[in-house]
């Protein structure tokens, strides 16, 4: 089986949107000051233990700059480094309904400033949303296309407690219903390898198969400077998974998830500064051809094992 024209075996966003919208679809990478309630002290002021100081963000942009300047700049870079010709706005750092109601209005509607904006993409956590917000972000959904990404990480709440997460799973299961029920297409983060048994993180992916999500972003549990993680991994009390384990984790993980899902994100978009382990991350390219070796291998597809299939 093979997804959106190409020789794809999973579901890839990238080409997903290209069919969809005729075209490709860069997303725009937007910081715009959030913080989030584990950082700040209102649930704790350590954070998950696998969040540096950027929360997650993998851009340049600069928060003193106006919502629609970055908006300006990255579509203009995008469009002259690849002839980008539509956009996604994508609010990445930290939590981005982590304000009030009035603020976050003006924030997302100072991000879709173009005419080149066909959708609106919000990280943010399940305990940082409300009835309020989610009406909110739903009354875009008419005119953009329009993700909430949940960071869930794990179905297993002994996992969430471990990495400091600060919400359990029926937390974020009351979010995404409430979010689903207005219309919002829902992605959810994983992590692979976070202190769980293979059968745990399977577990994982049989139970959110159930929710039949519009899209999933799998992570690779890693260390980057200034977190718990990367002290625990100096400290010799984590190993990492291999590149090998990995691919083959992954492939495993996605024959769960339904075939009409979504796949975000399933490897790193280049080595950084901050990485500290594993190395191997940095080289997105490599793993991804390796996936793909591994589907073929296998003769699989995303979603063979799926009893959730539509």
């Amino acid at each position: 089986m093979e997804f959106n024209g190409t020789n794809k075996r999973y579901n890839q966003f990238s080409e997903y949107l290209k069919n969809k919208f005729g075209a490709k679809v860069y997303k725009i990478t937007l910081d715009a000051g959030f913080s989030c309630p584990n950082r700040d002290g209102t649930i704790s002021n350590k954070g998950c233990i696998f969040c540096d100081d950027g929360g997650s963000f993998s851009q340049a942009h600069s928060n003193k700059l106006s919502i629609e300047e970055q908006v300006n700049i990255g579509a203009e870079t995008l469009a002259r480094r690849f002839k980008a010709k539509k956009f996604m706005a994508y609010f990445q750092a930290f939590s981005n309904t982590y304000k009030s109601l009035s603020e976050l209005e003006k924030i997302y509607t100072s991000s879709l400033c173009r005419n080149d904006i066909v959708g609106l993409s919000i990280g943010t956590r399940p305990d940082c949303v409300d009835n309020d917000k989610l009406d909110l972000i739903a009354s875009f959904t008419s005119e953009y296309y329009t993700w909430i990404e949940y960071g869930l990480q794990s179905v297993h709440d002994k996992t969430l407690v471990k990495i400091n997460r600060g919400h359990n799973y029926r937390c974020f299961l009351d979010s995404y219903e409430k979010t689903k029920t207005r219309g919002i297409n829902v992605c959810l983060h994983v992590i692979l390898n976070l202190f769980e048994t293979y059968e745990e993180m399977m577990e994982t992916a049989k139970t959110i198969a159930k929710l039949e999500p519009d899209g999933v972003k799998i992570h690779m549990l890693c260390a980057l400077e200034g977190t718990k993680i990367a002290d625990m991994y100096n400290n010799g009390e984590i190993n990492f998974m291999s590149e090998d384990e990995y691919v083959m984790t992954v492939c495993d993980f996605l024959e769960y998830l339904p075939p009409q899902t979504t796949i975000h994100r399933l490897a790193g978009n280049g080595l950084r500064t901050e990485l500290v382990a594993p190395r191997w991350i940095g080289k997105k390219l490599d793993c991804l051809n390796k996936i793909d070796r591994e589907f073929i291998k296998r003769d699989s597809w995303q979603g063979i094992k799926c009893s959730y299939n539509q």
